[in-house]
């Protein structure tokens, strides 16, 4: 059949039968993609939409679903890195569909009996938890460990189960086990690799040099205190840290615009807006996803992007619009009970401020001695372009903001100054 009159009558009827999938195009300066996950292998009837694997790029994860119902053959095996436009995988769409297996339109019409009505309660709570989808990460971790999903608490929106759940149902597993000394390889992700990359660049073609300073949190979890329920009332979000950190941010980065620049060559780029990036640890590493024109927001505005972007991040669902074009990035190592780091900065960018967690110490104001909340704060900068004039500058303007509120809400102006018009 591969020769002759018939192939030419064949071959476009063998085309429409085998449908290709292929990598498709998913940004620019994207390549190559990782097979991260298989979620159908060879021989599995799909549906037209259904999810068929997780891709993996440098910068982000990615879903291929079915074009078209039918029986699938793989082509790649998980941890195959594959370029833009190859083939993933064929199906057969000519093939019949499995005796027992309805149809989704069908499905859909399946009438349902009303589900009785339960008092809500821990127990009955728990159960819906456990019938709540795993997190691509979460799936990984529970299936290594041989752990069903059903038996796992999810604390996730709807249930999910995220991967902070699958790492305590593993650790759980594992102190019930006998210790052993095996030792475990394991490949690393596009984004790991990526990450480890920059990070070694930003060290070694960059003069950075960290600047540390402390600030008395007392003024702001007064106020936070004070008026975060009527806060979260009027705009739906709760009033945390991180709004009042970017606030500060922005007015510094204002008063300091070198710190909000970056050297292109033997250029230096100057921004008059603040594109702030915040670093959220996700699933599959840490990212950082970018709050666009920060320095016009208010409090709300700033919360409920934090809010939206972290939850995009813990399911990796963040696209690379949201992670690129940042001009300064704020990382806090105090939720995991840092004291003291010193962060390194994000390329291109030129400044990174580090949080950390907020401890009650022993401090001198007007000659006694106090107890404060008080948090270190650090200045990551590269001294390339930014002068050890206004890396200090910078950070105390942040730690006046923060110590002083009122400079937040007049954007870091005295406020005698507005008042007596001078």
């Amino acid at each position: 059949m591969n020769s002759g009159p018939y192939s030419l009558i064949l071959q476009p009827i063998l085309e429409t039968i085998m449908l290709e999938i292929k990598v498709p195009t998913v940004g620019e300066s994207i390549t190559e993609v990782t097979i991260a996950r298989w979620n159908k292998k060879t021989g599995d009837y799909v549906e037209m939409d259904e999810l068929l694997c997780e891709l993996e790029s440098d910068k982000a994860t990615f879903e291929l679903n079915a074009e078209a119902a039918g029986v699938l053959s793989t082509k790649c095996n998980e941890g195959d890195t594959i370029k833009i436009g190859d083939l993933v995988a064929v199906i057969d769409t000519e093939a019949k569909r499995p005796e027992g297996l309805v149809a989704p339109a069908a499905k859909a019409e399946t009438p349902k009996a009303d589900a009785p009505k339960v008092e809500a309660t821990k127990e009955t709570t728990a159960s819906t938890y456990a019938t709540g989808s795993a997190a691509p990460a979460a799936q990984k971790i529970l299936a290594e460990k041989g752990i069903n999903p059903s038996q796992v608490i999810g604390s996730g929106k709807d249930g999910r189960i995220t991967k902070f759940d699958a790492l305590k149902a593993e650790l759980k597993v594992t102190t019930n086990e006998s210790k052993g000394r095996n030792d475990r390889t394991e490949k690393m992700t596009s984004l790991r690799k990526t990450v480890s990359k920059r990070l070694v660049a930003a060290k070694n073609e960059t003069a950075m040099l960290t600047t540390f300073n402390e600030v008395d949190m007392k003024p702001i979890m007064d106020l936070r205190n004070q008026y975060k329920n009527k806060f979260k009332e009027v705009h739906g979000v709760n009033l945390g840290f991180m709004s009042f950190f970017t606030k500060a941010v922005c007015v510094a980065l204002q008063q300091f615009p070198a710190v909000n620049a970056y050297l292109n060559g033997e250029e230096i780029i100057y921004h008059d807006y603040c594109d702030v990036s915040i670093a959220v640890s996700a699933p599959k590493g840490l990212v950082v996803p970018v709050i666009r024109n920060a320095e016009s927001l208010g409090l709300a505005e700033i919360e409920a992007e934090v809010m939206r972007l972290a939850g995009k991040a813990r399911d990796n669902k963040l696209s690379l619009e949201e992670m690129t074009g940042g001009t300064f990035t704020i990382t806090n190592g105090g939720v995991f009970g840092s004291m003291l780091s010193t962060p390194i900065i994000n390329p291109p960018q030129s400044a990174i401020l580090g949080m950390h967690n907020i401890v009650e110490r022993a401090v001198v104001q007007n000659g006694q001695i106090v107890i404060r909340p008080i948090m270190y704060v650090a200045l990551s900068y590269d001294h390339r372009i930014i002068d050890g004039r206004e890396s200090v500058g910078f950070l105390v303007k942040v730690k006046q903001c923060l110590e002083n509120p009122t400079l937040l809400l007049t954007q870091g102006t005295d406020p005698a100054k507005l008042l007596l018009g001078i």
